[in-house]
């Protein structure tokens, strides 16, 4: 039976990147919203020797993601699942919208897929180093485990906690910083949750990217490229390997943490290039 690569987000940015360091003899699966959009990175796929389809999917809707899992389960034996959807503060929405589709579109990845995934398989679940800025007392943590048992309560409660801060684009991002600080706790829950099933999991938080999101991102959140090792931007193809690295079967000894791949921004701001 072949084995399956599943990729939310694949459409564009650093998913599409990340299929493209899977081994080419897993068929991938791209999910996004658009269709022509992952038919053309399908073809791109193609072109460099994939095997590799298309498929719609809300991961904002838990029905749509029963559906992609139904899909990939079709093809063979779904090994790898990168959960790179996502939405950021700077794209049209609320700071609900950007809950339901970053915070309880993980819940449903992880839970769905995890029903039929076998031992050896992984999941890894973006988050972003937003979920490093926000003081502790800012954290609603004890809110954290209502998504899986009161996903209205979740939402209010965590949208309530971003009206704390004044201005449109804040609020969504304070909202945007708490979902991405729940895929981190999310994340490390499952590993816990479906370590002895044999399934592997994991977070990744990027920094700025240089992708479609990063640079709408760029005017509001490029202050952080200042504080990175570099002095610059993260590329799609350098978050794209990541991925695909942490991913990799492989590495099987990478579980319940989160890979902060910032460029240094985040310890740059706390401590090596904290202005004095």
């Amino acid at each position: 039976m072949a084995n399956v690569c599943v990729i939310t987000g694949g459409g564009s940015g650093m998913g599409l990147e990340a299929a493209k360091f899977m081994p080419k003899d897993k068929i991938i699966v791209l999910s996004g919203r658009t269709m022509s959009k992952l038919e053309g990175a399908v073809a791109e796929l193609e072109s460099l020797g994939f095997t590799a389809y298309a498929k719609t999917c809300d991961t904002s809707k838990r029905e749509s993601v029963k559906e992609l899992v139904e899909f990939a389960a079709g093809l063979g034996e779904i090994k790898n699942v990168i959960n790179s959807a996502g939405v950021s503060p700077a794209m049209k929405g609320t700071p609900e919208g950007i809950l339901r589709i970053n915070a309880l579109g993980t819940v449903y990845i992880n839970q769905e897929f995890s029903k039929v995934m076998k031992p050896g398989s992984v999941i890894v679940d973006v988050s972003s180093n937003s979920a490093y800025i926000l003081p502790s007392f800012i954290i609603p943590k004890k809110v954290y485990p209502l998504a899986e048992t009161n996903e209205e309560v979740f939402l209010q409660k965590i949208v309530k906690r971003s009206g704390m801060a004044k201005g449109e684009y804040q609020r969504k991002g304070l909202a945007y910083s708490i979902s991405k600080n729940f895929v981190i706790w999310y994340a490390q829950k499952c590993a816990y949750e479906y370590g002895p099933k044999g399934i592997r999991v994991v977070s990744l938080s990027p920094g700025l990217i240089a992708t479609d999101m990063g640079n709408l991102e760029k005017e509001d959140g490029g202050m952080l490229i200042g504080f990175s090792a570099e002095e610059r931007m993260g590329k799609p193809e350098e978050l794209g390997y990541a991925l695909a690295t942490v991913a990799d079967e492989r590495n099987g000894y990478l579980a319940g943490v989160d890979v902060l791949c910032d460029g240094g921004s985040t310890n740059g701001m706390k401590e090596f290039k904290k202005k004095k």
